[in-house]
């Protein structure tokens, strides 16, 4: 058992810190190459390497969909398509403010998963979470204003932040997908998802290049960020969506969940070695969303032992009657 959780701790771990290095590798990437091909070009082959994982595991049968095609489709579509193009896309239009940003967008993903649950199940969440996903936006709002507010509302910078929480609701839709599919390993799932979303985001950027939305890149400026190409196609690729999901059955969601906190605290370890200045508000924005996941994580997990408690009481009190 203990193992076990040691495992899950770690694999979450690198996960989130492989994601939290991925905004300043790709913030040098779109130097040469634009977002929308930078993301399926380096997601082309992780799918590539899911398919032929899957089919040497589980066999072709793991590839049929049992009546599943439209949920697949969906939760790929919100993981691979709405999140991986959106996140580097409202990145770049900020600039060097959006590499912290994205990074906090992500850990933001399991606050805005709360506001999603709510919606689908119509169940209103608790005072303190309703508080916590409150502070948690604060948080947000001060780094892309930088403690100035008025500036939210000024050019280039409320698009580029809708667009990122797009994104972190693509990925917290997401990671809720895979509780819908209890009898699939995680590398079905993790393999069916990428293959139709990447497939999703691909048709995406394919149009808006023949609509001259997207510029198509060159191979010279491909081989240029082929090192970016290649950390991100294993790291926060292949590695860290297996390890996340493996970690997440592992450890359960209420557990696995704060260890999306070191995403933006790598980013920011990172951006101060390569001699980048993070403002004050940038830090305490970052520490206000981290406290609010913390926060109504504690809090869950008081309402799990209360739950149990009474529960346990009730079947006391039957014994005795």
């Amino acid at each position: 058992m203990r193992n076990s959780i040691l495992i899950g701790a770690i694999l979450c771990a690198i996960a989130s810190m492989s994601w939290g290095a991925m905004f300043p590798v790709a913030d040098h990437a779109f130097q040469y190459i634009d977002p929308f091909y930078f993301t399926i070009i380096r997601y082309l082959p992780v799918t590539v390497l899911l398919v032929v994982f899957l089919y040497f595991i589980e066999g072709k049968q793991a590839f049929k969909l049992e009546g599943h095609g439209f949920m697949i489709w969906f939760f790929g579509a919100m993981g691979f398509t709405i999140y991986n193009l959106f996140i580097f896309w409202g990145q770049n239009l900020l600039g060097d403010a959006g590499v912290v940003l994205a990074s906090i967008m992500e850990a933001l993903a399991p606050i805005i998963s709360i506001l999603i649950v709510w919606i689908l199940t119509k169940k209103r969440p608790y005072t303190f979470t309703i508080l916590t996903v409150f502070g948690a936006f604060i948080g947000v709002l001060l780094v892309v204003t930088n403690g100035n507010f008025q500036s939210l509302f000024g050019p280039g910078r409320l698009i580029p932040l809708i667009i990122l929480f797009s994104a972190a609701a693509g990925w917290a839709l997401y990671t809720f997908g895979g509780s819908q599919f209890p009898k699939w390993s995680v590398l079905r799932y993790s393999t069916l998802t990428c293959l139709y979303g990447t497939l999703t985001a691909t048709v995406v950027v394919i149009f808006s290049s023949v609509f001259g939305y997207v510029e198509v890149p060159t191979l010279q400026e491909i081989y240029t960020v082929r090192y970016n190409m290649l950390f991100m196609i294993t790291l926060p690729g292949i590695f860290a969506l297996l390890f996340w999901n493996k970690g997440v059955v592992m450890l359960k969601p209420i557990n696995a969940i704060l260890f999306i906190n070191l995403a933006p605290v790598t980013t920011i370890v990172i951006r101060l070695i390569q001699g980048h200045t993070i403002t004050g508000y940038e830090w305490a924005g970052a520490a206000i969303v981290c406290s609010m996941i913390i926060l109504n994580n504690l809090y869950q997990r008081m309402l799990q032992k209360r739950e149990a408690h009474l529960l346990k009481k009730r079947k006391n009190q039957l014994v005795s009657q």
